[in-house]
């Protein structure tokens, strides 16, 4: 389909394990004595990082006896530290095969491969039984799905009843247009952003339940002023975004932020259980 190849066009890079490799040796470290921690910096791209991870996971009541389903895993990041945190067993998904194969050698390198499966495949028509998961998640992951009422029910289907799902997203939340390019589009062909409501009216209308919502508009402006800081979009450590966006990422985090800034779009929370 023109618009799944558009998405992983757009996310492919490669030569990740490579360049991931290069930063962890720039680190003092290497493959085998590299820890979850240090790998965050890169492996978590979404807006906040690990502390974002943290306290959305925390709302899951995650446990050593679930199997998690981290939807459009990317590399596999917010899986490793579940995992490690909650001890729980995880299963990604992610459209783009690169993010994939990389996260499979991440989770060797950090000897989480026997509790953690990464899949290519397409969130709205996973290959899972229903009923197959405990919990899910997705951060930053519906503004590149177009159809979102197709996502919620598929969610819906491969959680067990009494599961919770958790989205971290950005939203719009006012008009005007995007600029571009961004984190998670080149241009608008690529973009499918849509408002907390709509997120709303399809979660519920696949059957789930709403327990709680959040607008990190706050937060994320903060972690901006923290990314300018130490230069983690731009280049300048060993691990960080610019692995993953290349020559633009001071463009892309700077059309981010000022469309954040702008009340265009805002990372949201929206956490729900499937009765």
């Amino acid at each position: 389909m023109p618009e799944l190849e558009a998405v992983e066009n757009h996310y492919s890079h490669g030569r990740l394990v490579e360049a991931i490799r290069a930063g962890v040796g720039q680190l003092g470290k290497t493959p085998d004595s590299v820890s979850v921690d240090d790998l965050a910096p890169v492996d978590e791209f979404h807006i906040g990082g690990r502390m974002a991870t943290e306290s959305f996971l925390d709302q899951l009541d995650l446990s050593p006896d679930d199997h998690v389903l981290d939807v459009g895993c990317g590399l596999g990041g917010a899986s490793r530290f579940a995992a490690q945190r909650y001890g729980c067993r995880v299963t990604g998904i992610d459209l783009t095969d690169d993010y994939v194969r990389a996260g499979e050698a991440l989770c060797r390198w950090v000897g989480l491969n026997s509790v953690i499966s990464l899949d290519r495949g397409d969130a709205t028509a996973t290959p899972y039984p229903a009923g197959t998961f405990d919990r899910s998640f997705m951060l930053h992951v519906g503004m590149n799905i177009e159809n979102k009422e197709l996502l919620a029910m598929e969610l819906f289907r491969v959680l067990r009843p009494g599961g919770r799902l958790g989205v971290y997203d950005i939203m719009r939340m006012g008009d005007g247009e995007l600029r571009f390019p961004v984190p998670w589009a080149t241009s608008r062909a690529e973009s499918r952003v849509s408002s907390p409501a709509t997120y709303r009216g399809t979660l519920e209308a696949a059957g789930f339940r709403v327990v709680a919502e959040a607008d990190r508009s706050e937060f994320a402006l903060d972690f901006f002023d923290q990314l300018r800081a130490n230069g983690n979009g731009g280049g300048s450590s060993p691990l960080g975004l610019h692995i993953l966006m290349g020559d633009s990422a001071l463009e892309k985090v700077g059309n981010m932020i000022d469309n954040v800034k702008e009340g265009r779009v805002a990372p949201y929370e929206i956490i729900v259980e499937k009765p």
